[in-house]
């Protein structure tokens, strides 16, 4: 595997790689969801672009971005054994250089609820960001995790708004969970046991939704109070949001409403980390 971090070498190493080609972004901290990701990529495609960069401009707090982990070797491992062929490291001037004006990337209505209005311009960071490295890497296949729902969503206008290039297929990766339950997530490492055992409520909140919906329970009230009803059982947790939405505008489904679908997130503070997962309902439960 090679490991590169300038863009003048990213585009010496691509010239001859054999496609399709399969690009896997990510902040670091790699772990099992990523290896996932990495492997769904390494079946489909010649050429594995893995990256690892933690982008600044999606941070709203200094303090989120210097508390980010930074675990580069142990990445590089990882990436390799699941099969990944280069490594995109880059610096912040690779990316965003100094000479150089990046205009930002607006996602519009996608990015203004749920995560877009707790984290104010996060999504224009994702956004941004992640059409730099389409741009770098160019590839035809990217893959993601179903786990960010959100940001997905966002990932996906991005690559059907591309008007140069070749077209990106967005290749969605279910979401992978440890023993308890609880989604895989770079965050998780800094909970406490306490706070570790507080956060299982979040998956147990999601598994009480898709059981009511596959009982027959299709009202929004109804399916938010199954969540929010284990949520409020955890002593050691903040709800911050129990949101169920259209699974593709993300538009707010009326209490009163009837779904056929829905994407219900959960965002709750445990030991000050802020955790945050989802799941698609529909008349099976969802997954």
């Amino acid at each position: 595997m090679q490991r590169i971090q300038t863009r003048a070498a990213l585009a010496v190493a691509l010239e001859s790689a054999p496609r399709p080609l399969g690009f896997v972004p990510t902040m670091g901290a790699l772990h099992a969801g990523h290896a996932a990701l990495i492997r769904a990529a390494r079946s489909e495609c010649a050429t594995v672009v893995v990256s690892v960069y933690v982008n600044p401009t999606q941070f709203t707090h200094a303090a989120d971005l210097a508390a980010y982990p930074r675990t580069l070797d142990a990445d590089a491992t990882l990436a390799e054994r699941c099969g990944a062929d280069l490594l995109f490291n880059p610096h912040d001037a690779e990316i965003y250089p100094p000479d150089e004006v990046v205009a930002a990337v607006d996602p519009g209505p996608l990015a203004r609820r749920l995560e877009g209005a707790a984290r104010p311009g996060h999504f224009a960071g994702v956004a941004t960001v992640v059409s730099r490295l389409f741009d770098l890497v160019r590839p035809d296949r990217a893959y993601f995790g179903e786990k960010d729902a959100q940001q997905l969503r966002v990932v996906e206008w991005i690559a059907a708004r591309r008007a140069s290039g070749p077209p990106i297929a967005v290749r969605r990766v279910p979401t992978v969970r440890d023993s308890d339950g609880l989604a895989l997530s770079s965050r998780n490492s800094r909970l406490t046991p306490a706070g570790r055992a507080a956060a299982v409520a979040v998956p147990r909140a999601l598994d009480a939704a898709r059981d009511a919906r596959a009982r027959g329970v299709v009202k929004v009230a109804e399916l938010r109070a199954a969540a929010e009803g284990v949520l409020r059982s955890s002593s050691g947790l903040t709800i911050e949001y129990v949101d169920l939405a259209d699974p593709v505008t993300l538009e707010a489904l009326p209490e009163s409403a009837s779904i056929g679908e829905a994407l219900l997130t959960v965002a709750v503070i445990v030991d000050g980390v802020r955790l945050l997962d989802e799941r698609l309902l529909d008349d099976r439960g969802g997954a």
